[in-house]
């Protein structure tokens, strides 16, 4: 599943220095000045999960393949975007083409870094994003409207969907996003093919100085209660010690940079987990001796539609799931072990993965 998170936000608020951190295969160039990132770079991220480090320990098979998640760096946004200010145009056909957002935001001072927009102010930053993507889908709602409402008069069939239309226009017109509408079925189909860009689920990063990392500051404390309002998360973090740390090779280097800073882990761990989950995403693995894997997939999914990330083929002659519960395999150790202590069970196309499911896939085409 080619699942993509965009990283957005103001010029020089610590973006490209985020997405060096998180991508080993791309670098973006992290400079002071406006539109350094001018064409999307894109990374390709493996996501971080201790249940595959414990069945390769259990399986010991010959290689291991992680899930990915691809992370896009898009170029810096500025006031008036949603008129094509700076590189608006762009910037927005490049956010509507990702899955969910990561807005970085800047929760630091530093006069040496520079800043357009005035004494720092996350909430007004988080603002100007809004506001603009907010523009640009009131224009792509008004133009449906205008067509829904010729339709009308040739079809009143069609005018359900106008009315979900005009009431998604009101809710813009408050300044206010798409995704907190709450619409689902039929009302989402009535938007479906003009791609909101508010609609995106978002997750912020407050971008703090080395001194914050631990406890944040105000900056970050304003940003997380104005996400909290709209019921999205915020992670701090330090966006230049996290591209240290992903530079360096030896995970004994890592370990002692990380106990120097009083961390458990890279903040980059705890980004990449929560944008997985906010894809509304979770993982199931395959185990034997000469792989094990994470696999995508949505939540909520089928076996038959699981099987379908391996191969297609896997889909459409699917005749049964052998499913062990990721809990059951680290307690008895392994696939035999489950077997002969009724842990495996049999799922038919019916069943609806659980994430950690170790699956193996009967089909026949």
């Amino acid at each position: 599943m080619a699942l993509q998170v965009g990283i957005v936000g103001l010029p020089n608020v610590g973006k490209s220095t985020l997405f060096n951190a998180v991508s080993n295969s791309a670098k973006a160039q992290a400079s002071n000045y406006r539109f350094c990132t001018i064409e999307p770079n894109v990374g390709l991220v493996d996501v971080p999960d201790e249940r595959l480090t414990k069945l390769e320990e259990l399986v010991q098979p010959q290689r291991v393949v992680p899930t990915t998640i691809e992370f896009v760096d898009i170029a810096g946004l500025v006031k008036g975007a949603s008129k094509g200010e700076g590189l608006g145009n762009k910037f927005l056909a490049n956010i509507r083409e990702v899955d969910a957002i990561v807005h970085v935001i800047r929760c630091f001072e530093d006069e040496n870094i520079l800043r357009e927009e005035g004494a720092i102010n996350p909430v007004s930053d988080k603002e100007i994003i809004d506001t603009e993507l907010q523009l640009k889908d009131l224009e792509s709602v008004d133009k449906k409207i205008q067509r829904m409402e010729k339709m009308v008069k040739a079809d009143p069939k069609a005018k359900p969907a106008l009315e979900v239309l005009t009431k998604v226009k009101a809710h813009l017109e408050q300044g206010k996003n798409v995704r907190g509408m709450g619409l689902g079925g039929e009302e989402l189909e009535a938007i479906a093919d003009i791609f909101l860009l508010t609609q995106k689920p978002v997750l912020y990063v407050a971008n703090v100085d080395e001194s914050a990392i631990h406890t944040g500051n105000k900056y970050s404390e304003a940003l997380i209660a104005a996400a909290t309002a709209e019921n999205s998360q915020v992670i701090v973090m330090n966006n230049s010690i996290e591209a240290q740390i992903s530079e360096m090779e030896s995970d004994e280097d890592k370990a002692i940079f990380l106990e120097e800073y009083g961390l458990t882990e890279p903040g980059l761990n705890r980004l990449i987990r929560s944008a997985y989950k906010l894809l509304d995403l979770i993982t199931y693995f395959t185990a034997g001796v000469q792989e094990v894997r994470a696999w995508t997939i949505h939540k909520g999914w089928k076996a038959p539609q699981a099987a379908s990330v391996i191969h297609t083929d896997f889909e459409k002659g699917f005749i049964k799931a052998e499913t062990i519960s990721y809990s059951d395999f680290v307690q008895y150790k392994s696939e035999a072990a489950c077997r002969e202590n009724g842990r495996l069970r049999i799922e038919g196309k019916e069943y609806v993965v659980a994430d950690g499911d170790v699956l193996h896939f009967r089909f026949n085409v």
